[in-house]
């Protein structure tokens, strides 16, 4: 019988907030991850980048990036999930998704866009000042 992981989350509450600001603000991420990667992940294929291991607790970090638009990650940063895989126990721990900010901002209100792109309430102008220079060089 093949391996199989069971995907649990360091802070349940924090991951589900961001996952549901992922899922509204940037869809193609969101569907990437719930319909193709985490079944990969559940199955033992572990995506993404190896950025550390603890031998004190046999567990191998991974970041793992998620497809967006290319103006969204010159903007705000890529979408990475980090998640942790423990060894001993088959266990696939969610740590976060980041760039947390633009996330978290999103859950607590409504956020704007501006030529397709998500705008934080709070730096509204330097993510306005951003994507015009960014299309600027693009000319």
């Amino acid at each position: 019988m093949e391996k199989s992981y069971i995907i649990e989350y360091m802070d349940e509450n924090e991951f589900n907030k961001r996952e549901r600001a992922l899922k509204r603000y940037n869809m193609i991420a969101f569907k990437k991850l719930a319909f193709d990667y985490c079944p990969k992940l559940k199955e033992g294929n572990f995506l993404g980048k190896v950025v550390g291991r603890d031998e004190e607790i046999k567990a191998t970090n991974y970041e793992l990036s998620l497809p967006t638009d290319e103006l969204f990650v010159k903007v705000h940063g890529e979408i990475i999930l980090h998640y942790c895989v423990y060894d001993d126990t088959n266990v696939i721990m969610f740590k976060t998704i980041t760039p947390d900010s633009i996330l978290d901002e999103g859950h607590r209100s409504e956020l704007k866009t501006y030529k397709g792109v998500v705008l934080s309430n709070e730096n509204s102008a330097r993510d306005k000042f951003k994507i015009d220079l960014l299309n600027m060089i693009q000319r």
